[in-house]
């Protein structure tokens, strides 16, 4: 059975690869002569898309638009992000690293849209934001789209747009994607009222979960990942060798020992990553389509020559599995949705190793096409190999428009830009760089210096390698290059110090690793079969020192280290949005009203918000929002929040600060009416 399942999924491979030549050959690339005016500009992010995820990366994934752009442009072979969703977006818009541009409110830099503005470009933006504020606060003349970092792809969320004021999503005929580029298209008609040049920028939640699917896409890919990951896997990576996107000395990294075999696994287990994976290929597949409209609409106005339009990806495919398998239903509707597949991930990352958030190859290394006839010099279908990094987008952008970077801007204090123009590499030059090229999120870490790369993984021991000839970071030279190690980790500490500007926990010693290195929300291959079992927790393994009444126990948020310190909680945040939360669905709770109460050192000026909900059925953050003020003066404060409802309650979060920072909170409790003590933490 296996060997019929592999056969018929390289016979796809082939009829693929046939089918995408013919379709580049139909694909003019131009639309009118070259012109010596100012480009316009296209720029699209993509969401937790993998390495190997395009066709011209590697996939089987029917993708012949961006194929072509390729085809006809130029693709980099190490083009890094920040592996994560909204410092990537920090870095693409501002041209610097996420903790220097002020993190999510971008109190430190200008954006692309401000810069292009200024310099008399009509912006427009769709998609997803994930900042603070909205588009249309920086720089942005148009928006449409939501401003949360994930949303149901057909019914929407309440963060949605238009031009700064709130929009209803339609109760049915939605579909995230294909509105994006619906608006990117209105927009432009406008900008093609003007007589100025435009600033597109489209940022595609997909293929980010929840994982939904047009039902017509997922149609198209039902059936063609029964082989396994296994078997989709050494096809992405003959494929990348065989299109020159990697060398062929390059050697695949094995599957980690975190991911199943395809063939050890269970049928039903097997039949539900088999769906997940083609509501991926759907969902990217749909991305390709609508790349290939908004091509389509500028070929018909004669722009496409003279524009630039740069794809990306803000990180690699995401590992987390989050979600209770469904294995009877398919993702084609608002009501049905897949959570991240890790085996899946490992394979989307082909040929390297790890994830999203990562440090590592897997989590920062993506697919980026430059497409531009008018502008490139290079060879049509040029491979690039030199490292770049989405810090040199807005730089870029400032260089090819003639537009001045600004050195101050009301109500911010700017910071010099970190990354450096591509057009070098776009009028085939070597790029020069003055510093490293600095990776960070959370506790993961990296330096790319030159050849070398330097590594953690979630604060634990750095590791060593030579990319030039280990591009899959396969034999660790930590040990057999003691010096070079502490001189790349010397680099890295002073650029988060002096570039960065993060606050000193940010560059804490690394910890002992434990080996072979684990995530809690990887998928957990020792569940059983969901409909056989009462309680499933897909990713959620058992800490060792949880404590006995589980339903008790705190958990840090995103961006958060947490440490009992005897009866003190220490915290350390490293991003957007930390804080911790409690479910309390399992203790037996009066009604209310209820009073929390703590006593809190450091945070956030002003950054306190406490959110709960008093309906079993609702997740975090959704509920009530209360404010209250964080004083982060160094000093003792004591905290007070009356929740006045008259329900139970069922869970809780705090949150005393909005990004990078510390704090120490002691003698947290919760009372009831009776100010009688409820609970209390540690």
């Amino acid at each position: 059975m296996t060997m019929i399942r592999t056969a018929r999924f390289c016979i796809w491979m082939w009829a693929i690869s046939i089918a995408s030549v013919c379709q580049a050959s139909e694909f003019s690339g131009t639309s009118s002569p070259k012109s010596a005016s100012r480009p316009n500009v296209v720029i699209i992010m993509v969401d937790d898309m993998g390495y190997s995820d395009l066709g011209c990366y590697g996939s089987e994934i029917e993708t012949p638009n961006l194929d072509r752009l390729a085809d006809r442009g130029l693709r980099f072979s190490q083009f890094y992000n920040t592996a994560k969703c909204h410092s990537s977006r920090v870095s693409l818009l501002t041209g610097q690293y996420c903790i220097a541009a002020g993190d999510v409110r971008l109190n430190h830099a200008v954006t692309s849209a401000e810069v292009l503005k200024n310099s008399g470009y009509f912006t427009a933006m769709t998609g997803k934001w994930h900042l603070k504020e909205q588009p249309t606060d920086f720089g942005f003349d148009r928006y449409f789209g939501h401003l949360s970092g994930a949303c149901n792809f057909f019914k929407g969320d309440q963060t949605f747009r238009l031009n700064g004021q709130p929009w209803q999503v339609p109760d049915d005929g939605f579909y995230t994607t294909v509105a994006n580029v619906d608006y990117a298209i209105d927009f432009l008609n406008e900008a093609r009222q003007t007589a100025n040049p435009w600033y597109l920028y489209i940022a595609f939640n997909a293929p980010h979960a929840p994982l939904h699917a047009l039902p017509e896409d997922y149609a198209k890919y039902r059936g063609r990942y029964d082989a396994g990951w296994d078997v989709v896997r050494a096809a992405r990576v003959e494929k990348q060798k065989r299109i020159g996107l990697l060398p062929d000395s390059v050697k695949a990294s094995p599957r980690p020992e975190h991911v199943a075999a395809w063939d050890s696994m269970e049928p039903w287990r097997q039949e539900y990553e088999a769906k997940r994976m083609t509501t991926l290929a759907a969902m990217i597949d749909r991305v390709d389509q609508e790349v290939g409209r908004l091509v389509n609409d500028l070929q018909v106005h004669g722009e496409l020559d003279n524009t630039m339009l740069l794809f990306v990806s803000d990180n690699g495919a995401c590992p987390y599995d989050r979600g209770r398998p469904i294995l009877d239903a398919e993702p084609t509707n608002g009501n049905v949705s897949f959570a991240d597949s890790t085996g899946w991930s490992w394979a989307r990352n082909s040929p390297f190793r790890f994830y999203k958030q990562n440090q590592f190859e897997g989590g920062i290394s993506t697919p980026a096409i430059v497409h531009w006839p008018a502008g490139l010099k290079t060879k049509p279908g040029t491979i690039v190999h030199q490292p770049a990094h989405l810090i040199d987008v807005m730089p870029t952008l400032a260089d090819i428009t003639d537009s001045k970077i600004p050195q101050a801007w009301p109500g911010r204090e700017l910071r010099p830009v970190s990354g450096v123009s591509l057009k070098p590499v776009f009028e085939n030059e070597a790029l020069e760089r003055s510093l490293p090229i600095h990776l960070l999120f959370s506790n993961d870490r990296g330096l790319r210096d030159g050849d070398w790369k330097a590594v953690s993984f979630r604060g634990t021991a750095w590791e060593l390698y030579n990319v030039a000839e280990d591009r899959t970071e396969l034999n660790d030279l930590a040990a057999s290059n003691p010096e070079r190690l502490d001189a790349m980790i010397q680099k890295w500490t002073v650029m988060t110090q002096d570039v960065l500007h993060a606050p000193p926990n940010v560059s804490a010693p690394v910890t002992e690793a434990d080996l072979p290195h684990q995530h809690p929300e990887w998928t957990n291959f020792e569940q059983s079969d969901p409909s056989q079992s009462g309680k499933y927790r897909p990713g959620k393994i058992k800490p060792k020192n949880k404590s006995k009444k589980d339903d008790l126990t705190i958990r840090a948020r995103k961006n958060t280290t947490m440490q009992a310190q005897g009866s003190s909680l220490e915290f350390r945040f490293t991003g957007e949005d930390p804080g911790i939360a409690m479910d309390l669905r399992g203790v037996e709770l009066p009604t209310g009203p209820y009073q929390v109460s703590f006593k809190l050192r450091g945070g956030t000026r002003g950054g306190g918000e406490l959110f709960y909900t008093t309906n079993s059925q609702q997740i975090l953050p959704k509920g009530e929002r209360v404010e209250f003020d964080v004083q982060a003066d160094g000093s003792w404060q004591v905290v007070t929040v009356e929740l006045p409802t008259k329900n139970r309650i069922h869970q809780l979060r705090i949150d005393v600060s909005d990004g990078t920072g510390s704090a120490t909170i002691k003698e947290l409790r919760l009372t009831g009416a009776d100010n009688r003590t409820l609970l209390n933490w540690p």
